[in-house]
């Protein structure tokens, strides 16, 4: 009969029935545009890891059953769609994440503290002894760094550095009272020495022969 909705009956056929990467990259959202609003149940946390696999591996065969389809291509292409908009939509995200957490490294290394805290370093006869000329550090820097309206501030590094004859890690501390930067300690761990090189130890600390954590 003319003008019929091809999903009737409501059983997909077996071609149309597959893994569906819309429902499974945009979840709720897909299921409101497919009329399938189990899918709503991704908005709930624990319960959405389970739903996201289950609309992958469902979402072709409800969204099927709960829309009128004119044909199997108007379904392929509709689906198809999706996929391409939630893939675009993971990576767009994941390219985010990976931009802040990339940006971490740069924002550390830009802080007044830090440029301080390298330039002890490379100036330190010890160190140099240790790890030799040419001390540098790594991309990849761990700690953090405050600083608050009134001018007050503090900063933490752990810093991987190397240099021609040997590599390590320096540890240090900084506080910021009226928008000046003094380093409080800082302390380098050579690889292979038994004693780490303490440079600066304003508050006595102490400074254990295992590795420090910040």
């Amino acid at each position: 009969m003319a003008g019929q909705p091809l999903n009737q009956p409501a059983e997909i056929p077996a071609e149309l029935d597959r893994w569906n990467w819309g429902a499974f990259f945009l979840n709720w959202i897909w299921g409101i545009g497919n009329s399938t609003f189990i899918a709503l149940l991704a908005l709930i946390p624990v319960v959405n890891i389970v739903m996201i696999i289950v609309l992958g591996a469902r979402g072709s065969r409800w969204a099927w059953q709960n829309r009128t389809w004119r044909d199997a291509e108007q379904f392929r292409k509709t689906q198809r769609n999706w996929a391409i908009a939630g893939l675009a939509v993971w990576l767009v995200s994941i390219g985010g994440c990976a931009a802040i957490v990339g940006g971490i490294p740069y924002v550390l290394k830009g802080s007044d503290a830090y440029h301080m805290t390298m330039d002890k370093l490379r100036a330190d006869d010890r160190v140099k002894a240790a790890l030799g000329d040419g001390v540098a550090d790594s991309f990849w820097v761990g700690g953090h760094f405050n600083v608050n309206a009134n001018g007050a501030g503090d900063a933490q590094f752990s810093i991987p550095v190397h240099g021609a004859k040997g590599k390590g890690t320096a540890y240090s501390t900084a506080v910021r009272t009226a928008g000046t930067w003094s380093l409080r300690l800082l302390v380098v761990r050579v690889e292979g020495a038994d004693a780490p090189i303490v440079l600066i130890n304003e508050d006595h600390v102490s400074i254990p022969n295992a590795a420090i954590g910040i």
